[in-house]
C-alpha cells in the first residue's frame, strides 16, 4: 500500500501576526497573533511532527536522519526545503537574505535563503515591497543612512494569485493584510534593514545593517519569467518557478488530476477546497510529502494544491 507522510504545522506568534490561521486550518490555535505556520519543516526552530501512519510521532528531521530512503537517499545535512504560511496583520520588517556562499562563510556554514511567495488572500489595495531604486552600492548606503525609505523601496500592488520569486540579495517585505504561502530553502537567516521603530517587549528588534548592505544586490533586477500553465480537462497545472533549489507547481483540480511523483520527494500543500489523494481525504490546511518511489498519485475533488520538489 502506498503511504504518504502527513505533517502537523508548528505555529509561531509574531508581533505583526494576524488571526486567519484558525479559519484556514479549521481548528483552534493557542494564543493570538499567529503570524506563521511552518507546515513542512525539519528546521531546529520548528520541526514538524508526522500525523498517523507508521512514523506517527516522529519529526521530519528524524525521518531525514534515519529514513533517508524516503527522500531518494539524496545527500545533505538537512532536509532542503521549508514551507510556511504567513498572515500579516501589520507590515513585516524591511529585510534581505544571504545566498549560500555568504551564509556559509558568515553564518557558521548555514544555507542561504532563496524563497518564493504565492498570494492566497489580501486586503483591497494591498501591496508588498520587492526591490530598490539605488543605482549602486554607494547610493544604497547613503539612502539607508539617511532613512530615505520611501525613495529607496519599490512598492508594488498585489492580488490573490500573484507569485513572486525572491532571490538572495533582494530587499523585500510582506505588508499588512496579506496571507500567503512561502516555499524556501531550509534556512531562517534574515537581515533586517528597518523595523518601523517597533519595540515589542519594550525594546526594538535587532537590525543587521552591515550584513544587509553586504548582500543586497545593486542595481535591483526584477523577475521576468511568467508561469507556464497547462489547461487539462477538469484541472489546471502551472509551473510557477524552477530554480537550482526547488521547482514549485500549482494544481487547480475541479475533477481529477494524475501527477507523477518521480522526484526524490514531493511536498503537497492543500491551499483551498477539499477532495482525496489516492482515496484518502484531504482539505484546506493539510500538508504532506509523497516519498521517493511513490509513483502516480490521483487527486480528486474541488481543491487547489501547491507542490514543491527538488
Amino acid at each position: 500500500m502506498k503511504e504518504w507522510i502527513r505533517l502537523e504545522p508548528v505555529f509561531k506568534q509574531m508581533v505583526w501576526g494576524g488571526s486567519r490561521m484558525r479559519e484556514f486550518f479549521g481548528y483552534n490555535i493557542p494564543g493570538n497573533d499567529t503570524g506563521e505556520a511552518w507546515c513542512v519543516s525539519a528546521h531546529a526552530q520548528g520541526d514538524c511532527m508526522v500525523l498517523g501512519g507508521r512514523f506517527a510521532g516522529r519529526t521530519l528531521s528524524w525521518l531525514w536522519e534515519h529514513e533517508r530512503g524516503l527522500f531518494g537517499g539524496i545527500a545533505g545535512k538537512e532536509f532542503p526545503l521549508l514551507v510556511k504560511y504567513i498572515d500579516a496583520k501589520e507590515d513585516l520588517s524591511i529585510q534581505v537574505h544571504p545566498d549560500d556562499r555568504y551564509a556559509g562563510i558568515h553564518e557558521d556554514g548555514a544555507r542561504g535563503k532563496t524563497e518564493c511567495w504565492y498570494i492566497l488572500d489580501c486586503k483591497k489595495d494591498a501591496d508588498i515591497i520587492i526591490g530598490h531604486s539605488a543605482r549602486d552600492q554607494s547610493e544604497l548606503e547613503t539612502m539607508i543612512r539617511e532613512n530615505r525609505w520611501k525613495d529607496l523601496l519599490r512598492v508594488r500592488p498585489i492580488q490573490a494569485g500573484d507569485f513572486f520569486q525572491i532571490e538572495p540579495g533582494t530587499i523585500h517585505a510582506i505588508r499588512k493584510g496579506t496571507f500567503l504561502i512561502e516555499i524556501q530553502q531550509n534556512s531562517d537567516i534574515t537581515y533586517r534593514l528597518y523595523d518601523y521603530g517597533r519595540c515589542p517587549g519594550g525594546k526594538p528588534r535587532q537590525l543587521h545593517l552591515q550584513q544587509a548592505m553586504d548582500v543586497v544586490k545593486c542595481p535591483y533586477k526584477g523577475q521576468t519569467a511568467a508561469p507556464e500553465v497547462f489547461y487539462g480537462q477538469g484541472y489546471e497545472r502551472a509551473t510557477l518557478v524552477t530554480c537550482p533549489f526547488y521547482t514549485v507547481e500549482k494544481y487547480t483540480v475541479r475533477e481529477i488530476l494524475d501527477i507523477r511523483q518521480d522526484h526524490p520527494f514531493m511536498i503537497l500543500c492543500v491551499t483551498d477546497g477539499s477532495g482525496t489523494i489516492d482515496g484518502s481525504s484531504v482539505k484546506k490546511g493539510d500538508n504532506l510529502i509523497l516519498p521517493f518511489g511513490y509513483g502516480t498519485a490521483q487527486i480528486k475533488g474541488n481543491l487547489s494544491v501547491m507542490a514543491a520538489f527538488v
